[in-house]
């Protein structure tokens, strides 16, 4: 098509808006493998923007680019659990089979292969990204098919059907996971339940149930739902936070995929009690592949009067979901940096307060729960408060999804009670010989064997749902070297400390793992990790030493087993650098190298 009629055409749907700016890109891109100039400068002229402001969204998200990409757009998956299951040995394979270096479009224009972070598979990985779909359980034999199809210019849609199955895999369920007629999401009865009882009685049985923001922080959902409902405004918005990018998280997924909604009707709920018309679900950019069948829940809810105006036939109880799209960037599942991309901006945090309650979506009292939340929120409506924190221990009330990956007979989805050791869940997962477990994703916590009488509970472990098995086979510095490495890739680079600290960390790690590091290093890793916990702008740059930290803490054998012995090794390598010379003047003899023993 046309890009100046494709360009009118997207921004005609939606109003010609700067803040729709991401979502214009978005669609660009899955059109062209690209954004092209000229649809920056159509963009500019529609929305009254600068192409430099556009072009500095579009540097901001991993899966926006202004070169083509090629008719095959591959993204393969670059996680830790990936790595364990051979993703480096298939993304090698897949190169030599297309003749493509990694990273660098082929000279046909046919196809590009990359890597990407996690992909939200984590449980039937290896896995990929093919023009922004998910294919799933990578091994040799798929990837030979996968290059033949694309040799055979085969139309993606045209690919085997089981290449693209994403499973649930629920291996436990409890509340929140009940499929019963009971609770049945598609009756609206937590809508009847807020007309029959009204918002004040439904706010305080959020409230008394104890129901705590479940994407790690822990914020009391009734308290943060009762602020936004107080915030003096003439406008406010409900965003459901689907931007599960923390590595080894896939529990939104499978609530997305299965409990829609149950999730949608959690946020309509919101809206009603906090006085708000419309809801924003966020999804990231891995989880293109369920956006139809999403819009499609939204279009049969309104066709049964449980979203839209007058919802149930209340007058006056108006409230609609629009979905958008992320663009692969971590820091927005951080919640003022969601709402910068949702406003058609770069994901950099903002500086709070004031917080999201008071100042959020377009200025407006905003209220942000992430999917397990909305989920909860629904079922507290139909059942009650006391069913609710009848579950769990005194300080977290209810269930927990974990999302269970790594060295496990059964990765999968589990729900559990909030207080339940970590001991009981390896048992539950078939997990042998374990040496680690990393709960919370990257920046979350290595646990180690001693610890693993732990309970998973706010006042305990406290976990977003990621949940990643390390047996004792593993390297637990190739894990800390990933994390340290991911983090460099997704830090947005406003501030310094996680910028700089981040890249130089890094760098310290990749030297311990080469084997050239001494006690100094180490030292100087501690040192950097403080500076970035405590001057950070975000929480991703507080966060991300932790794994090292953790490393220094509890894994002091395997670090010590690679040190040098000397007090000080350089991380530049002179005699490496002038290889470049050796090759030149056909030099290889002693009197052409440095000893570093003596330098």
């Amino acid at each position: 098509m046309d890009t100046d009629e494709f360009i009118a055409g997207i921004t005609a749907a939606a109003g010609k808006q700067p803040v729709s700016l991401l979502q214009y890109l978005y669609h660009i891109q899955y059109e062209y493998s690209y954004i092209p100039p000229r649809a920056i400068d159509r963009l500019a002229e529609t929305l009254s923007l600068t192409p430099a402001h556009i072009r500095g969204v579009i540097g901001f998200y991993t899966f926006l680019h202004e070169q083509p990409r090629g008719h095959y757009d591959i993204l393969i998956s670059d996680s830790i659990t990936d790595h364990m299951l051979g993703s480096r040995e298939l993304t090698e394979q897949l190169c030599g089979r297309l003749g493509v270096t990694l990273a660098v479009p082929r000279e046909d224009g046919r196809v590009t292969v990359t890597t990407t972070s996690c992909t939200g598979m984590c449980d039937q990985g290896p896995a990929m990204l093919v023009n922004g779909l998910a294919i799933t359980r990578l091994d040799n034999k798929r990837i030979d098919s996968i290059a033949e199809l694309i040799e055979s210019d085969t139309p993606v849609e045209k690919w085997p059907g089981e290449f693209f199955q994403v499973t649930d895999n629920i291996r436990r369920s409890d509340i929140l996971l009940d499929n019963s007629e009971e609770d049945d999401d598609s009756d609206g009865a937590a809508l009847n339940a807020l007309l029959e009882h009204g918002a004040d009685t439904v706010l305080e049985q959020i409230t008394a149930s104890g129901l705590r923001g479940c994407g790690g922080a822990g914020f009391s959902t009734g308290s943060k739902w009762r602020l936004c409902r107080d915030s003096e405004a003439d406008q406010r918005y409900v965003v459901c936070n689907a931007d599960e990018g923390e590595p080894g998280t896939f529990k939104d997924r499978i609530l997305l995929q299965s409990y829609a909604d149950r999730v949608f009707e959690g946020m309509t709920l919101c809206g009603g009690v906090i006085g708000a018309d419309r809801g924003l679900l966020y999804l990231r950019g891995e989880y293109r592949y369920l956006r139809d069948d999403l819009a499609a829940i939204l279009q049969q809810r309104r066709d049964r009067g449980l979203l839209g105006k007058n919802i149930l036939g209340q007058e006056g109880f108006d409230f609609d979901i629009d979905i958008h799209m992320g663009a692969g960037a971590y820091i927005c599942g951080e919640e003022s940096s969601l709402l910068e991309s949702l406003e058609g901006k770069r994901g950099i945090p903002r500086i709070r307060p004031p917080y999201p309650v008071s100042h959020g979506y377009l200025g407006k009292p905003t209220v942000i729960n992430n999917v397990e939340t909305f989920a909860h929120a629904t079922l507290i409506a139909r059942h009650g408060a006391d069913w609710f924190n009848s579950i769990g221990t005194d300080k977290s009330k209810g269930t927990k999804l974990l999302s269970i990956s790594g060295d496990c007979d059964r990765p999968g989805i589990y729900e559990y009670p909030f207080g339940t050791s970590v001991r009981q869940i390896l048992e539950d997962c078939g997990a042998k010989d374990v040496q680690a477990v990393q709960v919370a994703g990257a920046a979350g916590s290595t646990i180690p064997a001693d610890e693993f009488d732990r309970c998973i509970a706010f006042e305990d472990i406290a976990t977003g749902g990621s949940f990643m098995v390390f047996d004792q086979t593993r390297n637990m510095l190739d894990m800390v070297q990933n994390f340290a490495h991911f983090f460099v890739h997704e830090s947005c680079g406003f501030c310094t400390p996680c910028r700089v600290g981040g890249s130089l960390l890094s760098d310290l790690v990749d030297k311990l793992c080469r084997g050239d590091a001494s006690r100094y290093d180490i030292d100087e890793m501690s040192a950097i990790a403080s500076l970035m916990k405590s001057a950070s702008h975000c929480g991703l740059g507080t966060t991300a030493p932790k794994p090292v930290l953790d490393m220094i803490d509890k894994f002091a054998q395997v670090y010590q087993a690679k040190l040098k012995h000397s007090e000080y090794e350089p991380a530049f390598d002179l005699d490496a650098a002038l290889q470049d010379a050796r090759d030149i003047t056909g030099r290889d003899d002693a009197g052409a190298h440095i000893n570093k023993d003596t330098v």
